[in-house]
């Protein structure tokens, strides 16, 4: 089968490897039928990460099931199903309580297509890929709901309503009007693309906030979000305006300004980017009580009420698709995301 690679100096190409083995017991072979860029792969593919390459690259997408082992009761062969990025058993500890970004059963961080860092399980960017612990891992797409709309689900989408469904009924409950404030770009020159801040806008303005602003250096980024009818902030704009109930922090530049911006009794919610420390206003959270959460997204656990969310037409991540694209031109389009600093490409077989 062929899969892309990604080389060091932006190179993508398809490359020959072998296809998956017939399914084991307990897992599928699936065909991508509509994937999708995640935020971090601009700056992995540009040699930006602790992800080291070659790699094969990809770990979001809708798949269609080609053959199931015989102990898979939940799919069948001709399903469509939402993949999760990362693996897990469904039946440790941690996955029995939601914590499937720490499963008990494998190795930690465990995923598809960010190299050798989390492990031999391939990309989404391929012809065809094994999926262990099928009954644990994928999850059926619901009737009505586009692959191209759902491609991001596996990752981006959940990482973005992680960030405002645990939180947000409350302060409303507290306070109607409570802001949403989502720090993507403050830097001149960001590698990470937009689209997990977009979602996370959209998903706040769907669970029933009436104010979200996003902040972004990028002046491409803000019109895309004013589009949506999103509040779109330059950095610079930011002095001066109230504290944000509920801030999501999903940038790579540092954690204290986020902070520093979140509202007495708020939370601060954070993707955590790449840094090894960060220097937080630690007096002032005290004198305030700004919870902080920092860490990876439980994505299996939230599929099933992300797709809810989707089906149910509040939500339209579609929006935030910027190039839709061929799979047969997978090298191509990716090279050209990577290098134009677009948001979002879906490729569909």
């Amino acid at each position: 089968m062929r899969a892309v690679l990604a080389s060091p100096g932006a190179k993508l190409r398809w490359r020959q490897t072998p296809a998956p083995a017939p399914a084991g017991a307990d897992s599928a072979v699936v065909r991508p039928i509509a994937a999708a860029t995640c935020d971090i792969d601009c700056p992995f593919v540009l040699g930006a990460t602790q992800l080291l390459l070659p790699a094969h690259i990809g770990h979001e997408c809708v798949a269609e099931v080609l053959s199931v082992g015989g102990n898979v009761t939940s799919v069948r062969p001709g399903d469509r199903v939402i993949v999760p990025f990362q693996i897990n058993c469904g039946a440790c500890a941690n996955c029995r309580v939601g914590r499937t970004g720490n499963c008990l059963s494998v190795p930690p961080l465990s995923a598809f297509g960010m190299g050798m860092l989390t492990g031999h399980f391939g990309g989404t960017f391929a012809e065809r890929l094994a999926i262990p612990y099928a009954d644990a891992m994928l999850v059926g797409l619901p009737d009505g709901v586009d692959p191209v709309a759902a491609a991001s689900v596996s990752d981006n989408i959940c990482d973005a309503y992680r960030h405002v469904a645990p939180h947000l009924g409350e302060l409303l409950r507290v306070d109607p009007d409570a802001q949403v404030l989502v720090f993507a770009a403050l830097s001149r020159r960001p590698t990470f693309s937009a689209s997990v801040p977009l979602y996370t806008a959209l998903i706040a303005r769907a669970l029933g906030a009436r104010t979200v602003a996003l902040v972004d250096s990028r002046a491409g980024v803000r019109a895309h979000a004013e589009k949506l009818g999103i509040e779109a902030l330059r950095p610079d704009e930011l002095k001066g305006r109230p504290r944000a109930a509920l801030v999501a922090h999903i940038s790579a530049d540092p954690l204290g300004r986020a902070v520093a911006h979140t509202a007495p009794d708020g939370i601060c919610s954070s993707s955590g980017g790449l840094h090894r420390s960060a220097s937080l206003p630690m007096l002032d959270m005290f004198i305030r009580q700004v919870t902080i959460h920092v860490g990876i997204p439980h994505v299996r656990a939230l599929v099933p009420d992300v797709l809810r969310l989707i089906a149910g037409g509040s939500f339209r991540p579609q929006d935030v698709i910027t190039t839709l694209g061929a799979f047969e031109d997978a090298p191509a389009l990716l090279r050209e995301h990577v290098l134009s600093g677009a948001t979002k490409t879906v490729l569909v077989a």
